[in-house]
């Protein structure tokens, strides 16, 4: 990731066994981190059963929030790609049962994978 990026807050794509490890004392056993991105120190990590929204908080990072939402859940997709002057595209999600969707930043590179994986995961 870039520090333009950094500073910007875009998400880039990361290395999917490092957020594994990270992530190792809550997933579940057969459960493994197959794509992950980061957005300064937010991550949204893809396994095989589901997307976990991780947001770290505060100055330093310790208290975590772990959103997670299994892919059954999931009711719509959308991406707005960037356009020639945007630097970023955006995602939303609708999760059944809830009315708004959880909006978030990308970087314009990675919207098409992140949208592509979340059509591997809730259709194949």
């Amino acid at each position: 990731m870039g520090l333009l990026d950094a500073v910007l807050g875009n998400a880039s794509e990361v290395d999917a066994s490092e957020v594994d490890a990270e992530l190792r004392p809550i997933l579940a056993d057969s459960e493994q981190v197959k794509q992950a991105y980061k957005e300064i120190r937010d991550i949204y990590a893809f396994t095989q059963k589901r997307l976990i929204l991780i947001d770290k908080q505060g100055i330093t990072g310790r208290k975590v929030e772990y959103h997670s939402i299994p892919y059954r859940a999931i009711t719509q997709v959308k991406v707005e790609t960037a356009g020639h002057f945007d630097m970023d595209a955006e995602l939303k999600v609708w999760i059944s049962g809830q009315e708004a969707p959880v909006e978030k930043e990308l970087k314009k590179d990675v919207a098409a994978g992140i949208q592509k994986t979340l059509a591997d995961y809730m259709f194949g």
